[in-house]
Parts: structure tokens; C-alpha cells; sequence
């Protein structure tokens, strides 16, 4: 009885709560062609009523629902970034990176102090460059990083860290040439 009961609730609560949600997954996306809140609440309730047989017996469906949606909408900002926000996105994050070497200033880092920056990074052996990119450019937490890899996130730690003072000990000496 348990999986006529979740189908029963899951559509009783979508039939309820629709225009709540439509507003949740706008409060958190802009709409592109990509990002859809409609297209959201529609994926997510395929999946829903597709397990609501095999599943567990929902308690809290509004947890449930509105956890299952949190995740979609982070997996579709993940996966479906827009190429210019790629770039305007990218160059906050070296601006991060560099701001972990020389701290926080009220002047903006020079088109040289970047250049010399990417040009750093991507010359780093590949398992340093990986974990740099991923962490600091896309985002991704150790966790996500170990599973997805089978590296242990210890490890994906220690590189980065060498990976950062690698970095750290080529931008010194270019900044000791260049001033």
C-alpha cells in the first residue's frame, strides 16, 4: 500500500504547491533557453512519481520535493552554463585564486598578474592543474571530486596545497622581476 501511498502524496502536493515551486526554482535560476523553472519542476516530478513505487514511504513530502528540486537546479547549474558566463565566471575565480596569494586589496589585479596566473596554472603537471581547476575555477568540493575520481579527498587535499605553493613560489619571483 506503501507505493499508492507516495504516488498519492507526491501528486497531491505538485497538484497543491505548484505555483511554490515554480517560485522556488525562479528565486534561485535565472530563465535562458537552458534553465527553465517549468522544466525543472517537470523533470523532477518524472523522477519522483517514476520511483514513487520502488521507494520508501515518504514522511515529508515538502522536504522531499523541494530537496529533490534544491538538487536538480544545482546539477543543471553545473552542467548547463552558459559559455559567456563561463568566461565572466572563470575570471572571478582567478581573481579569487590570486587573492589567496596576496590577499584582498581595493585595486583590481593587473592584466599582466592574471596572465602570468593562467599561464602558471596551466603549466602545472596535470594531477596539480586538475585539482586547481576543478576547486578553484569549477567549483567542485574534495567530496565530489573523490567520488567522482576514486582519489582519496586526503589526496586531492595535498595536491592542491602543493599545487598552491607551487603557484605561490613562480608568481613571487615574477613579481620580484616585474616591480
Amino acid at each position: 500500500m506503501s507505493e499508492t501511498d507516495n504516488y498519492n502524496k507526491l501528486k497531491s502536493f505538485f497538484s497543491k504547491e505548484y505555483g511554490l515551486l515554480k517560485s522556488f526554482v525562479n528565486s534561485r535560476i535565472t530563465e535562458s533557453t537552458d534553465r527553465d523553472a517549468e522544466d525543472i519542476i517537470q523533470d523532477v516530478a518524472l523522477k519522483l512519481f517514476s520511483r514513487a513505487e520502488t521507494s520508501l514511504p515518504i514522511n515529508n513530502v515538502g522536504g522531499f520535493v523541494y530537496g529533490s528540486i534544491r538538487n536538480k537546479i544545482i546539477d543543471t547549474m553545473r552542467t548547463k552554463k552558459q559559455k559567456n558566463n563561463i568566461h565572466d565566471e572563470n575570471e572571478v575565480r582567478l581573481i579569487e585564486l590570486t587573492e589567496l596569494f596576496y590577499g584582498k586589496s581595493d585595486n583590481s589585479y593587473s592584466e599582466k598578474m592574471k596572465h602570468e596566473l593562467r599561464n602558471s596554472v596551466s603549466n602545472l603537471k596535470p594531477p596539480y592543474r586538475d585539482i586547481i581547476v576543478a576547486v578553484d575555477f569549477e567549483g567542485y568540493s574534495y567530496k565530489e571530486i573523490s567520488s567522482e575520481t576514486g582519489i582519496p579527498e586526503g589526496t586531492l587535499m595535498s595536491r592542491r596545497h602543493r599545487a598552491l605553493s607551487i603557484l605561490y613560489k613562480q608568481l613571487e619571483k615574477k613579481k620580484i622581476f616585474n616591480n
